[in-house]
């Protein structure tokens, strides 16, 4: 069997290889920002870029690039379209029997300040479904749930966005971690303690950061007591969890720690002033977008003549949501894998693909063969879970059968575009990853001599623009990290480590990420306006990872801590 070796400085010039590596993404954000070209449509033209620069720029021989790119089509859909899809099934059929709006109104009855909302849904509940699913799942319920509460489009897809970045390396039961400690050989409990001395600054800082974005500095500075206590809890939870349990269960444990210390703390204290718009402070884009996550009628928490829900109604309307939590936690379980893996998976070595092509020096050690093996474990994907929990939920709610074929059927049809959006960006970020183009980005952000730990970190947050996964950006970076720290006499595991602290700020800015956050509001058509709100975010929040990491390397050296429990 014929192999290619992937070639990473085609040109003779880094500068040039690089400029010619970044031509998909930049068209990709460009098309995206411009608002002038719909999601779907520009996924499928960066692909066809993507396509052209790996074929005629960087060698890749066609029928690889054209089986790459079949292959990451598959990977888009499944897992991560197959969650938004039944996680918006799921929200449908909650709406149309009118459990949804009960449930607005019990968040309602927590508080009213929409301000404490944002904490609640966004942060706290959102970063328990990072921990117990991720790939999207977050972001998809949160958003479904701001927009029920009344938030505008804008807000409850940008801040949605946002609220996902400090929970986001623990995800889905730790698999960035995991996947971090197959290609670098490090101990996943040393890495999980280490990124547990990095993120709490950052989960303490993002709800500041949010609410600050949301009201304005005057707002967050009415309500900074609630803010510490829900950012400070989780930070806290963090670090306690990784470096002295374990990095599988951070995010589910810190999670629920910090929304029961905000609940407790808020039948003490309530905020002078309440805060009741809906919309970002300022310039809100979205207000008047006439609008309905999944295409489904939402009405205002605040509408007028809407009977208050009795206690056994609001824990009914609960009842899905807490099915939800529950299956997506047991799915998401390694003992559950390793009971229906073996039973339920099909694995496919894709022809002509599969160990066909070399990775090869300096970004790894030593040359060796990639894998394109599409693993269909339909049975423990994150999806299937959200799909068993909504038929679950269908019929305690009394749907027919027939109704909940219909109902399917209705949702698939509304999320056509996103799901071709979102299978267009994965074919694009596979295709990059097999031609060796993301990996010249890569060893572009490994030149920086002194200032690699900031640029070392600012390379995980490439990698997750790049593939919207931080599992994926360690995987692709992790062993580069490795190689590259220790020419520089720098640590291994720090820098590994900085990968995915710095990668999970790149999450708010993939084109993936922002597909679900306008399909879960139904803001459908402004991808652009969301990428523009949340992208100077999404820098400034790596940059500032990228100090820390910098700190660590040369001021104050955490990695020389014992971290392991």
């Amino acid at each position: 069997m014929t192999t290619w070796n992937q070639v990473y400085d085609p040109f003779g010039s880094p500068w040039l290889s690089t400029l010619a590596a970044s031509l998909p993404v930049i068209a990709l954000l460009g098309m995206i920002a411009s608002g002038k070209v719909k999601a779907h449509i520009a996924a499928v033209l960066s692909l066809v870029l993507a396509f052209c620069v790996a074929v005629f720029l960087f060698g890749m021989p066609a029928d690889l690039a054209a089986r790459a790119s079949g292959y990451g089509v598959a990977l888009g859909l499944f897992p991560i379209g197959w969650i938004i899809l039944n996680v918006i099934f799921l929200y449908r059929l909650t709406v149309e029997k009118g459990w949804f709006a009960t449930l607005q109104q019990s968040v309602a009855g927590i508080t009213t300040d929409r301000r404490l909302q944002l904490l609640l849904v966004a942060f706290a509940f959102g970063a328990f479904f990072e921990g117990a699913g991720g790939f999207g799942t977050p972001v998809a319920v949160t958003g479904a749930i701001l927009i029920g509460l009344g938030f505008s489009p804008l807000a409850a897809s940008g801040l949605s966005l946002i609220a996902n970045t400090a929970p986001v390396a623990y995800g889905a039961l730790g698999a960035p971690i995991q996947g971090l400690a197959s290609v670098t050989g490090y101990d996943p409990y040393i890495l999980g303690a280490m990124i547990g001395r990095q993120l709490p600054f950052f989960s303490v800082l993002v709800p500041f950061w949010l609410i600050w974005v949301f009201a304005g500095f005057r707002g967050m500075i009415q309500i900074w007591p609630a803010i510490l206590v829900c950012g400070g809890s989780f930070a806290l939870a963090q670090f306690g969890i990784s470096n002295y349990v374990n990095p599988w269960i951070v995010d589910i444990g810190a999670a629920l720690i910090s929304m029961g210390a905000l609940v407790m703390f808020l039948r003490v204290w309530r905020p002078a002033v309440i805060w009741t718009s809906p919309a970002l402070r300022g310039n809100d884009p979205s207000l008047g977008f006439v609008t309905a996550a999944g295409g489904a009628k939402v009405a205002p928490v605040s509408a007028a003549g809407t009977r208050t829900a009795s206690s056994s109604e609001i824990f009914m309307a609960w009842v899905p949501w807490i099915i939800l939590s529950v299956i997506v936690a047991i799915w998401g379980t390694g003992w559950f894998k390793n009971i229906v893996n073996p039973i339920f998976t099909w694995k496919y070595e894709v022809p002509g693909l599969h160990n066909v092509i070399m990775k090869v020096p300096p970004v790894v050690a030593k040359a060796h063969p990639e894998a394109a093996v599409f693993a269909f474990t339909y049975m423990s994907y994150t999806g299937t879970g959200v799909l068993f929990a909504a038929l679950l939920s269908g019929l305690l709610m009394r749907f027919s059968p027939l109704r909940l074929v219909t109902a399917y059927l209705e949702t698939i049809w509304v999320l056509r575009y996103s799901l071709i959006t979102i299978s267009a960006m994965l074919a694009l970020g596979v295709l990059t990853r097999y031609a060796g183009v993301d990996a010249t980005l890569g060893l572009a952000f490994a030149g920086t001599g002194v200032l690699y730990p900031f640029f070392g970190t600012l390379l995980g947050w490439l990698g997750v623009a790049l593939t919207g996964s931080d599992t994926a950006s360690n995987v692709l970076f992790g062993g580069l990290q490795k190689i590259t720290s220790e020419q520089l006499g720098l640590s291994g595991i720090l820098m590994a480590s900085a990968n995915s602290s710095g990668g999970v700020m790149g999450k708010m800015i993939d084109a993936q990420s922002i597909v679900v956050a306008s399909t879960a509001t139904g803001y459908f058509g402004q991808e652009g306006k969301i990428l523009r709100f949340v992208f100077w975010h999404s820098i400034a929040l790596a940059c500032l990872v990228g100090c820390l990491v910098m700190l660590q390397a040369y001021v104050y050296p955490f990695n020389a801590m014992v971290i392991h429990p």
